[in-house]
């Protein structure tokens, strides 16, 4: 079990670089069949199409584990936290935020 488990743990290295190499080979397919001709620019080998891939992935995106639409749908981290105060712990984080916020006065 254990060497099934440890050779397993082996090919995500692999695996990872493959999935990129195979994006940035569907990236470069794509401007050169798509963006050439309709903006009339050069077409781009493949070093070029990682580092955009690359580009994109930083500007557009997170490398976080797991689904990019699973923040959106557990909220942000500190809802939760906010949502499992006591009556008194909310009442204490209120009466901190007003004091902290001196341009909002005290809502009753």
């Amino acid at each position: 079990m254990q060497k099934k488990r440890k050779r397993f743990f082996y090919f995500i290295p692999v695996f990872i670089l493959a999935a990129i190499a195979v994006l940035s080979g569907v990236v470069m397919l794509l401007w050169n069949n798509v963006v050439t001709d309709v903006f009339n620019v050069k077409p781009i080998r493949f070093g070029q199409a990682l580092g955009l891939f690359l580009l994109c992935k930083i500007l557009f995106s997170s490398f976080r584990p797991g689904s990019p639409w699973a923040y959106r749908r557990s909220g942000p981290p500190w809802r939760s936290k906010l949502m499992d105060l006591s009556p008194e712990e909310r009442e204490k984080f209120k009466q901190e935020w007003q004091r902290r916020t001196p341009d909002n006065p005290p809502q009753e």
